[in-house]
């Protein structure tokens, strides 16, 4: 079973989630470990990609774009949506308003909730659906 952390933002804009996701990605990855950044759309996806390049001053985070083929699929930080080469990870960061079916695949996975209510009402449909299937789940109201 996976151990699922949602963090709770005390913002409404996608941007602080976005923040955020990049922030867990450096962390993890100077934790030695490897991620996935589960993006809603290929625009969003961009947009991680850019920001994690300049989310804080004299930041180097290793990054590819799933899908592509320029020879960062080996990154220890992957960035997608859909169904794209996830391959083993040893965390998943979701921002969709679903769980990703291959989400089983990640020992650790972090939801990201904005205080948007929309926002708020997907995770908690997700929170259930995890709780359900006994993974062990965690709340972190930043």
């Amino acid at each position: 079973m996976a151990r699922v952390d949602f963090y709770v933002l005390p913002q409404a804009d996608e941007r602080a989630r976005h923040m955020l996701a990049c922030k867990l990605a450096e962390k993890a990855w100077r934790l030695e470990n490897t991620v996935y950044i589960q993006a809603k759309s290929s625009s969003d996806a961009e947009r991680l990609d850019q920001l994690l390049w300049t989310f804080r001053d004299g930041s180097f985070v290793p990054h590819g774009l799933a899908g592509r083929d320029d020879g960062t699929e080996v990154s220890p930080i992957m960035i997608g949506y859909g169904d794209q080469g996830i391959g083993t990870r040893d965390l998943l960061i979701n921002l969709c308003d679903e769980i990703p079916s291959s989400f089983k695949a990640f020992p650790r996975v972090a939801e990201l909730v904005t205080s948007d209510e929309a926002c708020r009402q997907a995770s908690r449909k997700r929170y259930a659906a995890y709780r359900d299937q006994g993974h062990e789940l965690n709340t972190h109201k930043l």
